[in-house]
């Protein structure tokens, strides 16, 4: 079996089949197949119309006490197919799928010993076996049975003891099973083999009782990890860089004759049609456009002959004008041109107005491989387990990109995006939830944002949630207000379910502080600058990284410039985010070497945060309104108000150790460890082991740095 089963699969999201068999006995060395049952999980949700419950006939009598359990005897089994044409049957069943089994390795070694009596090459699948994730969910248990789980879950079991009906019982257990594995912070594929892995004296009991094991040993490499090289041109740059622009635009009244001398005269293949003429500065709103391409044209002389090219173009044209963002990646474009079946979008910035086209032609140098799907994947997810197994493929493209060379800073930008895509469905899908629940839609315009690494562009793979909601008006624990909070909580248990995990420090729109009115934000921002103590600011900074991901946008917008304007006009509030980088110490000895905790160094807190900080500080005391820490440095540098090397530093430092620790998170995702931003020091070679000691070493300096920049102009 070729197994495509991904390690960063959430468990909530995951394609598998649900095995069970039934034996002539308990021998795994003398025991036959009786029957195999199996019911399809796909993308989490259980398929109970797409199953196999298949007889086969042993060529051996049924001993009577094995009858008793299962009440297969040896006439139920005369005329069964033999076991080769079951396997067929069964393997095509299965295909590329993880297997789940109650007490799977019994199963195993069982399917294994049919196969070598067949003279059929056995394959282990990848597998997770509910019995060993109970051990793990619950320790405390008396026992592991079906029946004891079902009554500590809550599932009601029937029709037990036939292979079907086991393996329909053993995927409600499985499901009832994810909440309690992901309290313990295991959500994925990997995980949840790594913690099995660590049931070391439950596997060898398994083994001496003839079972297969149950979990994949930890050499075994992943079938992900022998990666096709990806084309990584689509993941490093945007739609604004390969746009045509300015837009070509037609009037609805423009005869079709006409557009076509127009379209050829240019040489382009489309032009977009407004029945309402532009703004006066030019603008050209993308609700109120259509577009006309050339099949449309070729379409409308086809079926109209001469008489057509004296029709009006707005007879023609499609609407409405399907989109994109300038500053997407390209990647989010191919994808949606092939999802659509269309070659041409437009192209909006941030306001929602048409500032370019894009066509297939400008992108016939892309390869639009699996891994492009991603972004519209997930943007047209139905419901949370498809958004887990769209979201599942994002490790799969980071690491990609690792293998690539691609700049660590442009992968972070990949993943950010897809982390606002993400939050974004999930508020789509907490709508729909409010909705059906009788709660009506948004009681007033709002906008959702990110905040954090994932506002500056800048998450890696161990990101968590950090969001907030800005709705138009409305009083604190007010209707409005009300409504957002039940929002909120959807939206946080939707992103947890998918693998992004709750954020710990609790910047979360579901939390009060963490979402309110424009009035109560600007309010809430005010009092923020007043404040004496830099630690009454902690989490405080990363609202300025803010970017909206769905809603409003001018409502979102307008809260980003109105604080930074605020933020630039009180000194003593930059001084006071400033103090926060005062206790920072570089995690390097006097003598030079590593403080390290089991092996391990955190770069997030002993590298990243400096340099994060110092720009944000910065950015906030000089009113530069970006959100990138590279951009931010750099806008610092444009204004030439001196430190130069220390700047540089900073950029160079910035970008090495989200390289590090990207790499480091890709091993650990293959491994089945917790993410996180700790660094092996051992996996170091000599050359960037001294140049990582030497750069955090030089971060000690960015509190004094910062300060002398604040008030330089």
């Amino acid at each position: 079996m070729n197994h495509t089963a991904r390690s960063a699969t959430p468990l909530v999201a995951i394609d598998a089949v649900v095995l069970d068999t039934e034996t002539s006995g308990l021998d795994t060395s003398k025991a036959r197949l009786l029957q195999v049952g199996a019911v399809r999980i796909r993308h989490g949700e259980l398929r109970t119309e797409e199953s196999l419950d298949l007889l086969v006939d042993p060529g051996e009598p049924i001993p009577p006490a094995s009858t008793e359990i299962h009440n297969i005897d040896d006439a139920m089994v005369a005329g069964a197919p033999k076991f080769p044409e079951v396997w067929r049957k069964l393997s095509a069943f299965i295909g590329n799928a993880i297997v789940i089994g109650h007490s799977i390795g019994f199963d195993l070694a069982i399917l294994r010993r049919e196969c070598r009596l067949a003279n059929i090459v056995w394959e282990a699948p990848r597998t997770l076996d509910t019995r060993l994730l109970a051990q793990i969910a619950n320790p405390q248990l008396p026992d592991f049975s079906m029946e004891m789980m079902g009554s500590w879950l809550g599932v009601d079991l029937t029709d037990r003891h036939t292979a079907l009906g086991d393996a329909t019982a053993t995927a409600k257990l499985y499901h009832a099973l994810i909440p309690h594995l992901r309290s313990d912070e295991i959500r994925t594929i990997a995980a949840a083999e790594q913690a099995c892995r660590q049931l070391s004296a439950v596997l060898d009991a398994h083994h001496r009782a003839g079972w297969l094991e149950a979990v994949a040993p930890a050499s075994r490499a992943d079938a992900e990890r022998t990666l096709a090289r990806i084309d990584s041109y689509p993941y490093r740059h945007r739609v604004q860089d390969v746009m045509s622009a300015p837009p070509v635009v037609l009037p609805a009244t423009t005869p079709l004759l006409e557009a076509m001398k127009y379209v050829v005269e240019r040489r382009i293949s489309s032009a977009f049609v407004t029945a309402e003429p532009q703004d006066e500065d030019g603008t050209l709103r993308a609700v109120e456009t259509g577009i006309v391409t050339e099949r449309d044209v070729l379409r409308a002389i086809a079926a109209g002959g001469a008489a057509a090219l004296e029709r009006p173009l707005g007879e023609f044209m499609s609407k409405p004008l399907a989109t994109i963002w300038a500053d997407a990646f390209i990647y989010r474009a191919v994808g949606r041109m092939s999802r659509m079946k269309i070659r041409h979008l437009g192209v909006v910035d941030d306001s929602g107005d048409v500032v370019g086209a894009l066509s297939a032609r400008d992108l016939l140098r892309l390869r639009a491989q699996e891994a492009i799907s991603l972004g519209d994947e997930i943007d047209e997810a139905g419901n949370v387990s498809a958004l887990g197994a769209a979201w599942a493929k994002l490790p799969m493209v980071a690491e990609s990109l690792v293998v690539e060379n691609v700049d660590s800073r442009d992968i972070a930008q990949v993943i950010s995006r897809e982390i606002g895509a993400l939050t974004r469905k999930a508020a789509i899908i907490a709508e729909e939830r409010m909705l059906k629940a009788g709660r009506g839609g948004p009681p007033v315009p709002y906008a959702l944002l990110i905040l954090g690494s994932a506002g500056r562009g800048e998450s890696l793979l161990a990101a968590d949630q950090d969001n907030a909601i800005i709705f138009e008006t409305g009083d604190a624990d007010g209707p409005e207000d009300q409504w957002f909070a039940e929002l909120g909580e959807h939206i946080a248990e939707i992103l947890d379910a998918v693998h992004l995990p709750l954020c710990k420090g609790g910047v979360m729109a579901k939390n009060p502080q963490w979402r309110g009115s424009l009035a109560t934000w600007l309010e809430r921002v005010e009092s923020w600058i007043r404040r004496s103590n830099p630690k009454d600011l902690l989490n405080v900074d990363i609202f300025f990284d803010l970017r909206v991901v769905h809603g409003d946008i001018k409502l979102g917008q307008k809260l980003l410039t109105e604080s930074y304007a605020m933020g630039h006009r009180a000194p003593d509030f930059a001084k006071l985010l400033a103090a926060l980088g005062d206790e920072y110490q570089a995690p390097v000895s006097f003598f030079g070497g590593f403080r390290s905790e089991s092996g391990r160094i955190d770069l997030k807190r002993g590298g990243l945060f400096p340099i994060v900080q110092s720009a944000r500080v910065l950015a906030i005391r000089h009113n530069i309104v970006h959100r990138a820490t590279k951009d931010r440095l750099e806008g610092v540098r444009a204004l030439g108000i001196g430190g130069e090397n220390d700047l540089t530093h900073m950029l160079e430092t910035h970008g090495f150790l989200l390289e590090l620790i990207l790499r480091q998170q890709v091993e650990d995702l293959h491994e089945g460890h917790p993410l996180g931003n700790s660094i092996r020091i051992k996996q170091l070679d000599r050359m960037q082991a001294e140049r990582l000691r030497e750069a955090l070493s030089k971060l000690s300096h960015a509190s004094d740095m910062v300060r002398d920049l604040l008030f330089s102009r």
